[in-house]
């Protein structure tokens, strides 16, 4: 068992691991991308499901995978979100979800993926009510 799959720790230190753990690129655009998000949405919920961080306001936001070559932030409704940037480019054929895969070397266009988090957290809160 690895220590991001330890028990007792909150899910914020859970993702806090996972970073460290990957080291290199991979954590550091995943550090980069969980800032960005908590920048969009001050108060975030941090979460840990299915080995992964996951981040929710009024349900789920996206979630942040890392895989060898790519880490992905899958947005649990990412086919009902607007995307002026053009910055989903994986999971395109799915009916509910969209996902953006940041590979090794590419800059992070981060005001755009800040309006995508807000949109979604906007999202989440009509469909509360």
């Amino acid at each position: 068992m690895n220590k991001s799959e330890t028990k007792g720790d909150s899910p914020s230190q859970k993702i806090d691991e996972r970073i460290k753990e990957l080291s290199g690129w991979r954590g550091e655009t995943l550090a980069l991308i969980r800032a960005l998000i908590k920048e969009a949405i001050p108060n975030v919920v941090e979460e840990w499901k299915w080995n992964i961080p996951v981040w929710s306001h009024d349900g789920i936001i996206c979630t942040g995978e890392t895989y060898k070559n790519v880490v992905k932030a899958t947005f649990a409704k990412g086919a009902s979100l607007e995307d002026p940037a053009g910055l989903f480019n994986s999971s395109l054929e799915g009916r509910v979800r969209r996902a953006i895969d940041f590979r090794e070397g590419e800059k992070i266009d981060a005001k755009a993926l800040k309006a995508l988090v807000r949109a979604a957290a906007k999202l989440n809160a009509a469909n509360s009510k």
